[in-house]
């Protein structure tokens, strides 16, 4: 079976997180078209936060130098968040991530047809001699992954190695991302998350 949980990186160190939404078509040509709405609303990140709702963060896909893009997401890609808080200095005001890897199987005949992207901590592509530019550093991972199952159809966004990125910054940084992860940690990420992913299956 095609599975796009086997792209999900091994948790080693850190925190970990998981948040899951399902839909249940009445035939499998139903979900099959869900799954490929989903799949290019995922890849559509500039417009997450329209599929999230207006609580949402604001996300915005950039290439490797931080250029706003404006096209759907591809491997070697950076996006920045705009959290509703307290920006990094090393982000300038940011917290950026690139897109690690993205993998996909599409057929409607198959039983399972999925797309997983991972995304990773990064330093600010317009300032690139800064050090990591996000509340988690360079070891952690979130995994975004659409799948279908006959006419079953999940998404969900899984946190992995969430280590929170408090040595080699400045001090403001520093207490900012502590602050920021622990809070994360304790719920903060939750709706974010679950907003996507039940908007990524609205049909």
């Amino acid at each position: 079976m095609n599975d796009g949980y086997h792209n999900i990186p091994e948790q080693t160190e850190g925190g970990m997180t998981d948040f899951i939404h399902f839909a249940d078509l009445d035939t499998r040509e139903e979900a099959h078209n869900l799954f490929l709405l989903a799949k290019n609303r995922l890849k559509d990140i500039s417009n997450w936060h329209q599929f999230a709702g207006p609580a949402s963060s604001k996300f915005s896909l950039t290439d490797a130098q931080g250029n706003e893009l404006y096209r759907m997401a591809e491997k070697g890609d950076h996006f920045y968040v705009d959290l509703p808080a307290p920006g990094s200095i090393a982000g300038g005001g940011l917290d950026w991530v690139m897109i690690e890897s993205i993998r996909e199987f599409e057929n409607a005949g198959s039983e399972s047809e999925f797309i997983a992207i991972t995304v990773r901590p990064v330093a600010n592509p317009r300032n690139p001699g800064e050090a990591i530019a996000n509340f988690y550093d360079h070891s952690a991972t979130n995994t975004f992954i659409v799948e279908r199952y006959l006419n079953h159809v999940s998404a969900a966004v899984h946190g992995r190695n969430e280590v929170i990125n408090n040595s080699d910054t400045n001090l403001y940084d520093s207490i900012r991302n502590t602050i920021i992860a622990l809070t994360a940690r304790k719920g903060l990420s939750g709706p974010q998350w679950k907003a996507l992913v039940e908007g990524l299956l609205k049909d």
